[in-house]
């Protein structure tokens, strides 16, 4: 329980940390918003292919976590 308690408090610090919110710099909105549409939908298109093997490799870690768990108690 303790162990809980202290990651809790950790993972609060970490996402009350200034570098966090690093991503809504004012200078890259600004410059994503200056581009055109073609450019704009460039940046869609580059956040997609870097997020689909990130979720992928992520959900298939979950399931076969998940797969051992129904295992271990079966």
């Amino acid at each position: 329980m303790r162990y809980r308690f202290a990651l809790l408090i950790v993972l609060g610090l970490l996402g009350a940390a200034r570098g966090a919110y690093a991503q809504g710099c004012a200078l890259c909105y600004t410059t994503a918003s200056a581009a055109g549409a073609a450019a704009q939908r460039s940046l869609d298109y580059g956040i997609l292919a870097l997020l689909v093997p990130a979720l992928t490799l992520f959900l298939c870690v979950i399931f076969m976590l998940y797969r051992r768990a129904i295992a271990a108690t079966a």
